[in-house]
């Protein structure tokens, strides 16, 4: 911007958008001096470099309030979890299935655990027929994004909102 910029010519524009060419550095400084703006490089990779006749503290604010906007519309996915154990049975499990249906719908992805205490390890098959009954329960809304796998004492599988089946 201004004095920073390090080429002998540049190309032009002004603050109404007209092209002025390829002019000397000096001479884009007076002409951004007169008008009481700010000459800055907006692609210095050009050749010859571009500039703009422009406010640079306008510039600067009106970025910033882009990107608040943009992170204001950002949409944060929520991730959910139902905790399960290897002894559970079907009467309690379908009341968890039921909120990771409300949470799918609401769009939310869901984490089914199960959690293995003392011996239960020893038999992962027990699980993962678990998390697959789930996973079929949930098949109409919901997508697995992350298949079955131990991590740790846990079995773990994340389930995604399906958008194509929701149509």
């Amino acid at each position: 911007m201004n004095e920073r910029i390090r080429a002998r010519e540049v190309r032009v524009i002004t603050d109404q958008n007209e092209n002025l060419g390829v002019i000397s550095i000096q001479e884009a400084l007076r002409i951004a001096g007169e008008r009481g703006l700010d000459l800055v490089e907006v692609a210095p990779n050009a050749n010859p470099p571009v500039c703009k006749v422009m406010d640079f503290g306008k510039f600067q604010y009106e970025r910033a309030k882009k990107e608040r906007e943009a992170r204001k519309l950002q949409k944060t996915i929520e991730v959910k979890e139902i905790r399960l154990r290897p002894k559970t049975d079907d009467h309690h499990r379908s009341f968890k299935v039921r909120d990771a249906r409300r949470w799918l719908e609401e769009g939310m992805k869901v984490k089914v655990r199960i959690r293995f205490r003392g011996r239960e390890i020893t038999y992962p098959e027990i699980a993962r027929d678990m998390l697959r009954e789930v996973a079929e329960e949930l098949d109409d809304i919901a997508v697995v994004e992350q298949s079955p796998n131990m991590e740790g004492r846990t079995m773990l599988m994340v389930l995604a909102p399906n958008t194509e089946k929701k149509k």
